[in-house]
């Protein structure tokens, strides 16, 4: 496992060189930062009981990436829409040996064969709560997880979501805070899905970013 991630970030820098994936490149930050960060979503669930797992806006790979390093069972769907990225990630996985890694070059709310297909959906850095609740929340199985993984700051981003979650059909059901490091105070926002999403969710994203729920 060591060797896949020192893989992992040689490529990741290589690569970086040419297409902007990360600001973060010394060694030690990347395996904290990136690396451990993404790990660290294990904290809010158990993925020896999951078996397949999307990646919201993955960027560079994370969390998803990591996560099916150390769990190679699992069965990953990456949902990005940068083309680059995408590309990047096809090369990442096939560099890695990487197996059952799905690569979508697509914003989650076009996916509508997707909707309750997985039984956990992750996303690192890539909007506010309320927004993201309602993208990710129809991909979810009913009693599966949606995981929103934050800084410090998530308390004022949990509050603005109470209607996004009751449209929604879901609930928070624990938040993990624990300390990166040197980094500061990261966090763990896990969602439960408890009924399947109206069909009239997710709207379009140009709707959802406009007037979040």
């Amino acid at each position: 496992m060591d060797d896949l991630f020192l893989k992992y970030y040689e490529f990741l820098i290589l690569e970086n060189e040419k297409i902007n994936l990360t600001a973060i490149t010394k060694k030690e930050e990347v395996y904290i930062k990136h690396f451990q960060d993404s790990l660290n979503t294990e904290l809010a669930i158990n993925f020896l009981n999951v078996s397949s797992i999307c990646d919201v806006g993955s960027g560079a790979g994370f969390p998803g990436i990591p996560l099916k390093i150390k769990y190679p069972h699992l069965k990953l769907t990456i949902i990005e829409p940068t083309l680059k990225r995408c590309k990047f990630l096809e090369k990442l996985v096939l560099h890695l040996c990487l197996k059952d890694v799905i690569i979508i070059n697509d914003r989650a709310e076009n996916l509508q064969k997707l909707r309750n297909n997985f039984d956990v959906v992750v996303a690192r850095a890539v909007a506010s709560l309320p927004i993201l609740v309602e993208i990710c929340i129809p991909l979810v199985k009913v009693n599966g997880f949606f995981i929103a993984l934050k800084g410090s700051n998530y308390q004022e981003e949990v509050d603005n979501s109470k209607q996004a979650l009751r449209l929604l059909t879901s609930e928070v059901e624990n938040i993990i805070t624990y300390e990166l490091g040197n980094y500061g105070t990261h966090s763990l926002i896990k969602i439960k899905k408890l009924k399947e999403t109206v069909a009239k969710y997710p709207r379009a994203y140009a709707a959802i970013k406009k007037k979040p729920l």
